[in-house]
């Protein structure tokens, strides 16, 4: 191989046009999801632990949905925040829901822009877990029959992907079935597949209004130590039926994107979570940093280690380099 001083590197980093003539990784807008935080009533609120992100309420969902459509955005991905709480979350399977009626007004607004819902409980619970709670642990196969129910309720009002993030097993060929039979065999799922019991969700906890009132979620979301086992998960969701993965948290777990993309191809999805949101904004607030290069930088990673589609809060006020 010819070295140097016939092969000189740098010569291709030179300019800012050389530079963009061969990058491998590229941002576009049309690859990030704006994650949103949905209220029935009231005016936007701003969220305390993550700096820009506000609750806002359904009243603004139009306006937000033309605003991801001028963008470019590759999407929407919907989290609710109910008036209130029960240890059934039946907010989440309501058909006049918080989620419900966003979904409605978000599809009035922009025809065309895809709308993907959060499947879950925990915003909808008294106890702030991802299920039913029958002796202290969360019922997993009984929690299925209303995952599947939230789902249908979504895809009813019109939603394109829905996203069960609870990590029950068997949650995704439920989903599958149920919309199958309930006539929305067309409606995409976007599975959490490999979601970590990471640290790094706190801001989203105070956004999201979301806290388990008791223990953690550690017995059904998984361990940070295992990468295997993600590759299990994976495999077990696409079998049953999911369209698109995900990989959650993003940074921590550039390895685990990297190893589902090299085993089950594409498109993979990534979460920038909030805490990796937040300690970006944070630092450049303090100074410390420069926020759009990091932010870039970080959203960069993310896709060179594989993600094809990137949820980030910074997706409509992310910079571009040109």
């Amino acid at each position: 191989m010819t070295g140097f001083p016939t092969l000189r590197m740098r010569r291709l980093r030179r300019t800012p046009g050389l530079r963009r003539l061969v990058a491998e990784a590229r941002l576009d807008h049309s690859q990030l999801i704006w994650p949103l935080f949905f209220k029935s009533e009231g005016n936007a609120t701003p969220v305390s632990a993550m700096p820009g992100v506000m609750q806002h309420p359904v009243k603004d969902a139009g306006n937000l949905a033309r605003r991801a459509a001028d963008l470019g955005l590759g999407g929407v991905l919907l989290f609710g925040l109910p008036a209130g709480k029960d240890e059934k979350g039946s907010g989440a399977y309501h058909e006049k829901g918080v989620i419900q009626e966003t979904v409605r007004a978000m599809k009035r607004a922009a025809t065309d822009l895809v709308v993907i819902t959060d499947v879950c409980l925990c915003e909808y619970t008294s106890h702030g877990h991802c299920g039913i709670v029958r002796n202290g642990t969360v019922d997993n196969d009984a929690t299925l029959e209303l995952l599947a129910r939230t789902a249908v309720s979504q895809a009813a009002a019109g939603a394109d992907v829905v996203a069960p993030s609870d990590m029950m097993d068997g949650r995704v060929g439920a989903i599958r079935r149920a919309l199958d039979q309930k006539g929305f065999p067309d409606t995409v799922i976007l599975s959490y597949a490999a979601k970590y019991a990471s640290a790094f969700y706190g801001p989203f906890r105070v956004a999201a209004e979301s806290a388990p009132q008791f223990g953690d979620r550690r017995g059904y979301q998984m361990d940070p130590a295992n990468g295997d086992e993600a590759m299990k998960e994976i495999a077990l969701d696409l079998g049953e039926g999911a369209d698109l993965v995900m990989v959650k948290p993003a940074l921590p777990c550039l390895d685990i994107i990297r190893r589902a993309k090299e085993r089950f191809g594409g498109p993979i999805a990534a979460y920038q979570v909030s805490g990796e949101y937040t300690m970006i904004k944070l630092a450049a607030q303090a100074g410390a940093l420069d926020g759009d290069r990091a932010m870039r930088e970080a959203l960069l990673a993310i896709r060179r280690a594989g993600a094809d589609i990137i949820m980030t809060y910074a997706a409509p006020d992310l910079k571009l380099e040109t």
